[in-house]
């Protein structure tokens, strides 16, 4: 049943109506609405005409509403606009406005002062009240349409109102008052304007513009009527426009403030397009998450039975690609034999700009040729020598899949993670927040109208300001909010308290992580040393892992946390003094700055390693983080071959594995959504940009498939490690059995022996 919905920003008093069609079994998408009034001339600013998206939206088609109203709050948050609406009437039986469909989304809007709708779609409607006479949007100041403001708020930042003409003659507000021409004047000020205050006032409220010019509707909008004549740009028969307050001004401003005016329609479009797009696809674009939760857990699955097939095809691959390498360079080298000029030498040659020349000499084939052999004969000798560590990896890989598959929950941390470090950067944020904001607020005086203003730049008081004699020097000025300063002792260590709360976010987000790292590896640990899998698995082993590292081994994580916290902080300064120095001349300054960002850099990253690889062995033995690093280090130095081999072999299958989840879901998405596939093709919504829903599915497929591969990535490094401490500290005897699985124990040779019968 369609429904008749109020816009979102409507006033109370006028709402507005338009009945929601039906299309095809489904909601009917406002791009392909038909605009009504669109003027003949929409070319000459480069406007489509402007589409009924922003009137109003059916409420059984806005199951997003909430996220609707929250975007609303967001892009109108600064509500800066002074906008009015008139009295209309009221909806006809059984409508339903936008408030009532989702109210708890909706409040608040209404005191931003918006306008009647979102321009223009309410002006000119049916069952708008007095706003259904006036089908054209008006500009009180178009020029301010050219502010940044505009790119935050998506809409000009001047009143706006709904008019039966557009102005078709130049007049300004001073010199209408006084003459016949200010009843006139009043049909394009706020309704119910009577004219009894001052100019100044008025100006400064406004209640009226400061100047009409002759204008055209364009999409219905009030746009200046600017022409070229001799290539002078004019407005009406003049090339210059008094702004109200007895200032001469050119032309192009108009132009300008135009041109930003139909960026900000466009802007507003796309946004709402888009997200109208999530509102009747969001259904299909869950779905498509879902699809690539069950590919992730399908292939950790399969790597089981798969993993070493997938190694050796990928090993394959690697030698016949080097080898038909081999043999196009021959060919090419021997093809180009007896051609003039490729008996040339590089040396003889020279640098080049063109590197195509060098592909014309057959020195350039041999030496590829040449390098493409070296690294077939590496990698084969690689292979030879170090065929038995690479099942060894291939068995863990397999080995892990199975201890995933016995602690399925361990697939759901990373949500614990993610909540975790909201809580880290939500903290962060509002202390940033109030830390900015704490200090003393710097009032200046704005005055977007007249640049000669002797006060503009000048600190005010807001409260004093509007009745004080500078409001009256400078009408249009305005008191507002610069920014927060001073010069406490507070202030002088902001930028301190500022980077000490950075330091306190490193640290607080290290150690969730660091928590995260220690769970997973407790769990898949206590796989691991289960003598009997997994009958010998204690119940319930990544709550137990959690709990443990909550009681026992929250100093050694916040230790942990707190090294690579302080590596972190030194990089942020490093970055914040390479950015104050870069007009610097000094290359030694920048060479030495460049240095330590990549000795920084390159210790991130080794101590991200390292910790790692410390929690495993707190997971496993309980000892203190230095303790367990340096037994990991040690433990690691020992067998770097194998880690080399597994980190690499890991690394392919990981990178294998999100290419095929991404992309498998990824194309299904797309043929899915531009309906090639016959069988759902009815079943496909229709959208504006089928690439939203596409380019969505593919980046929360991508970040899922993270999540399960970083914890299928931990349970291998866990068993890599557990399966190095069994191998030196166990020997196979009754008192000292080996944990490893029987495939490990194949491949090593190793068995257990059976305990003495008494």
């Amino acid at each position: 049943m369609a429904a008749n919905i109020r816009e979102p920003g409507a006033s109370s008093r006028s709402p507005t109506w338009v009945q929601g069609p039906k299309h095809s079994g489904h909601p009917l998408l406002p791009s392909q609405m038909h605009e009504q009034g669109a003027g003949s001339e929409v070319e000459q600013w480069g406007l489509e005409p402007a589409p009924l998206w922003d009137a109003a939206f059916r409420c059984e088609h806005l199951k997003m509403c909430v996220s609707f109203g929250t975007m609303l709050k967001l892009l109108r948050k600064m509500c800066p606009v002074k906008t009015h609406c008139v009295d209309g009437g009221q909806g006809g039986p059984g409508s339903l406005t936008l408030s009532q469909c989702c109210l708890p989304a909706h409040q608040g809007l209404h005191g931003c002062h918006l306008l009647c709708g979102s321009p223009p779609g309410h002006c000119g409607l049916r069952g708008s009240g007095h706003h259904r006479n006036k089908p054209f949007l008006f500009y009180f100041n178009i020029v301010k349409c050219a502010s940044p403001l505009v790119l935050l708020e998506f809409q000009c930042p001047t009143p706006q109102i709904c008019v039966e003409k557009c102005p078709d003659r130049y007049l300004t507000y001073l010199n209408a008052q006084n003459s016949r021409d200010f009843e006139y004047y009043k049909q394009f000020c706020v309704p119910g304007f009577q004219g009894n205050k001052g100019v100044a006032e008025v100006l400064r409220d406004g209640d009226c513009p400061a100047v009409l010019f002759p204008s055209k509707p364009l999409a219905r909008r009030c746009f200046p009527a600017i022409h070229a004549q001799k290539g002078v740009l004019m407005v009406g028969n003049q090339t210059t426009y008094e702004d109200g307050s007895g200032a001469r001004k050119n032309i192009t401003e108009l132009v300008e403030g135009a041109k930003k005016a139909n960026g900000v329609l466009e802007a507003r479009q796309l946004a709402m397009r888009i997200f109208e797009d999530y509102t009747v696809s969001w259904y299909w674009i869950v779905i498509g998450l879902v699809i690539a939760m069950v590919l992730s857990l399908l292939f950790i699955t399969l790597l089981r039975f798969l993993a070493g097939i997938m190694v050796w095809v990928m090993v394959v691959m690697v030698i016949l690609v080097l080898g038909y390498g081999i043999f196009h360079c021959y060919m090419e080298y021997s093809r180009l034999r007896g051609e003039a000029g490729s008996d040339i030498s590089l040396v003889d040659l020279g640098f080049q700009t063109d590197l195509r020349v060098y592909l014309h000499l057959r020195q350039t084939w041999m030496a590829f040729m040449i390098i493409l052999s070296i690294l077939e004969v590496i990698i084969i000798l690689l292979l030879i020598f170090l065929r038995k560590r690479i099942l060894i990896a291939i068995a863990l890989i397999k080995e892990a899949s199975r201890a995933v598959g016995s602690v399925m929950c361990s697939l759901l941390y990373p949500l614990v993670t993610f909540f975790l470090l909201c809580l880290c950067i939500a903290y962060w944020a509002s202390t940033a927040v109030f830390l900015s904001t704490s200090n003393e607020a710097i009032y200046k005086v704005f005055d977007e109208d007249n640049v000669a203003c002797p006060l503009v730049g000048r600190t005010c008081n807001p409260e004093i300001f509007p009745s004080s004699n500078e409001s009256r020097l400078c009408p249009n000025a305005r008191c507002q909010f610069a920014f927060y300063g001073g010069e406490s002792g507070y202030h002088r260590a902001l930028l301190g308290l500022q980077i000490f709360n950075a330091f306190m976010f490193f640290w607080l987000a290290n150690f969730v992580l660091a928590l995260g790292q220690v769970t997973l590896a407790g769990a898949f640990a206590s796989y691991y040393w289960a003598l009997r899998k997994p009958d010998d698995l204690p119940a319930f082993p990544l709550f137990s892992a959690f709990g443990r590292a909550l009681r026992y081994h929250t100093g050694s994580l916040a230790f942990g946390a707190l090294v690579l916290a302080v590596v972190q902080i030194i990089r942020v300064i490093l970055e914040y003094l390479d950015q104050r120095l870069k007009a610097a001349q000094n290359k030694f300054a920048k060479f030495l700055m460049t240095c330590l960002k990549c000795c920084f850099w390159c210790l991130e990253k080794f101590i991200k390693f390292l910790n790692r690889n410390a929690y495993i062995m707190i997971a496993i033995y309980g000892t203190n983080f230095c303790t367990s690093a340096r037994n990991a280090f040690f433990l690691l130095m020992r067998n770097i071959i194998r880690v080399a081999v597994l980190d690499k072999v890991t690394d392919f299958l990981f990178l294998l594995g999100k290419l095929l989840i991404v992309g498998s879901v990824g194309i299904l998405a797309f043929f899915f959504f531009t309906h090639r596939i016959r069988i759902v093709q009815d079943t496909a919504p229709p959208l504006n940009y089928y690439w939203v829903p596409i380019l969505t599915v593919i980046v929360g497929s991508y970040l899922i498939a993270h999540g399960f591969f970083s914890v299928y990535g931990m349970c291998v490094d866990t068993l890599f490690l557990c399966f190095l401490e069994d191998l030196e500290r166990n020997d196979g005897s009754a008192e000292r059995p080996y944990f490893m699985s029987s495939t490990l124990k194949k491949l090593l040779n190793k068995t257990n022996k059976k305990p003495a019968e008494s």
